[in-house]
């Protein structure tokens, strides 16, 4: 008898889009040269705009969502991977152009493959997910710049979601002072500083329009929001500075000036985590395995199923699920 798994489909039909719990074959998986037991997927805001259709993200129809997934190999003809090695995938146009995450099986190419260190599982790959992964980079990326925690505080702007939760961590781990930008300052205040915030600002002193040039208030800055967010950060800046920018939740807009960038030296450093090079995403999970810490990633992180998906997408969109989810494809 022909073995089926189950996952979630997303099909175009006349009237927009349609969200399906489905059986599927192997006769139903893409091209590639490995085979993956999905142990666990995760929710990214990319993921709330595929689930509900907001933004035209998925480009193939039929199609699996799910931009990440974590499991173990259960066939494969590429050199890199054999059966029973524990794997994680973020990107490379999976779950927007290959049947992605949202399912207990893929076929992906062995290139989009990681493999997990020994300290890191499966569900705390997926606690971390594309979102923890993207904050690593940006912490690498501001690294790079030369911003050390003596240079001075660190800004991480939507700091209650994915990104800026797992950012504040493993910043406050590495010794900046952490200062996190939120809407819901009143709510999340306790949150925030248990994951290491020193000091937590609202959103209402970043996000309207402001001018070229501010008072300098931070070394470098960790940013998800883009548009006035975005510009207004840069203006505040110090001299020399940097910001790892790497989402656009409030705009893909840059309203500001070049004033920071060539009157105070500000670098703005762009972080993508979909065609990041192996190398450095090798680099990124050996450092999320010893710079995280594991305990405050499960404190941050709620658990959830396949069924749950479609509600999730909506939340996240509506930015009201707070730090990680782990998504169990088996439960």
């Amino acid at each position: 008898m022909t073995e089926t798994f189950r996952a979630i489909r997303l099909f175009k039909t006349e009237t927009g889009q349609e969200t399906r719990f489905v059986d599927l074959t192997d006769a139903d998986l893409m091209d590639g040269d490995v085979d993956v037991r999905i142990d666990y997927s995760t929710i990214n805001y990319k993921d709330g705009l595929a689930l509900t259709g907001k933004s035209p993200v998925v480009r193939v129809w039929p199609l699996t969502p799910g931009i990440d997934f974590a499991g173990v190999v259960e066939k494969s003809t590429h050199a890199g991977f054999k059966p029973g090695d524990r794997v994680v995938l973020n990107g490379w146009g999976v779950g927007e152009s290959h049947h992605g995450g949202y399912a207990q099986k893929a076929r992906v190419k062995g290139d989009w493959l990681v493999k997990l260190p020994d300290a890191i599982s499966t569900a705390h790959a997926m606690a971390i997910g594309t979102a923890g992964y993207t904050a690593m980079l940006c912490v690498m990326g501001l690294e790079r710049q030369g911003v050390t925690p003596d240079k001075g505080d660190v800004v991480v702007t939507g700091s209650a979601g994915g990104v800026g939760s797992v950012a504040i961590a493993l910043l406050s781990k590495l010794g900046y002072r952490v200062v996190a930008f939120t809407g819901r300052k009143a709510a999340e205040s306790d949150y925030l500083t248990g994951l290491g915030a020193a000091e937590i600002i609202d959103r209402a002193e970043l996000s309207a329009p402001g001018r070229p040039m501010a008072r300098e208030r931070w070394a470098g800055a960790v940013d998800v929001v883009g548009s006035h967010t975005l510009a207004n950060v840069l203006a505040q800046i110090r001299y020399g500075g940097a910001v790892a920018a790497c989402g656009l939740a409030q705009g893909m807009d840059l309203p500001g000036s070049v004033a920071p960038f060539i009157l105070r030296g500000v670098t703005l450093a762009g972080i993508d985590s979909v065609m990041c090079p192996t190398p450095r995403r090798i680099e990124a999970w050996s450092r999320l395995a010893t710079e995280l810490d594991f305990g405050l990633l499960d404190k941050m992180t709620e658990r959830a199923v396949l069924g749950d998906l479609p509600a999730l997408g909506e939340a996240i969109l509506a930015g009201k699920v707070r730090g990680r989810v782990v998504v169990d494809v088996n439960a």
